[in-house]
């Protein structure tokens, strides 16, 4: 296997710390490179070359010619491609890898706890709850993909306007679950300390990060993936 030698363009948002889940998960070594999105670094002709979608997350991998990776989901799956040689994240099996594209696909497809979506999102967390009956993860009950993929939007629940999981015991406690593994800790806090705990616990100053948030992103229900 190639030693990697990988650049991580990021910034705070859910669908970055997908990736830097997976790079802790996968113990790759990577450079962290946050672009600004006040001085609309994602809009400059050497990132547009990086992705053309001028958005975060992208990775470039020095190792293997200086190939370019954008979209989260297609980040994480090139990434396991390339340097998970257990399969611990994606399965071998034909029929388990399966089921984690198809989690990988449900997330990319819809989950994301934009403006005006919460009944959407509470429908998407209500499939997430049923599936995780009886298990602790969601494919072959080990940590994949599959979960690594929609748990940064799942514990970002409160962007969505949905200020509780309580209804949803089981995906309550998956978010417990993934959120106690350390390298996840170490992803969450990739590119700047997390402070998603914080602000939760603080309504008034979760309302006006929101707001703040928005205002830069200027969130959409088609944006960045």
């Amino acid at each position: 296997m190639t030693t990697p030698d990988i650049t991580f363009y990021t910034a705070v948002t859910p669908n970055a710390i997908k990736v830097s889940i997976v790079l802790e998960e996968l113990e790759i070594p990577y450079k962290v490179r946050e672009l600004s999105f006040k001085d609309e670094e994602q809009k400059q002709p050497w990132f547009l070359k990086i992705n053309p979608n001028a958005k975060v997350p992208a990775i470039t991998d020095h190792s293997r010619g200086n190939f370019h990776v954008f979209e989260s989901g297609a980040i994480m799956i090139y990434l396991c491609e390339h340097y998970d040689p257990e399969g611990k994240l994606l399965p071998k099996d034909p029929d388990l890898r399966s089921q984690v594209i198809q989690w990988v696909m449900f997330q990319m497809g819809g989950l994301g706890p934009m403006q005006g979506q919460a009944i959407h999102f509470n429908r998407l967390c209500s499939v997430l709850n049923s599936a995780l009956e009886g298990k602790e993860y969601l494919v072959g009950n080990k940590f994949t993909l599959a979960d690594a993929i929609s748990f940064p939007w799942v514990r970002a629940h409160a962007f969505s306007g949905i200020e509780s999981i309580d209804e949803f015991p089981n995906l309550k406690a998956w978010v417990a679950r993934i959120s106690a593994r350390p390298a996840v800790q170490k992803g969450l806090n990739v590119p700047v300390p997390d402070k998603l705990q914080e602000l939760m616990d603080n309504p008034e100053i979760l309302d006006e990060f929101i707001k703040h948030v928005r205002s830069i992103f200027k969130w959409n229900s088609t944006d960045e993936k």
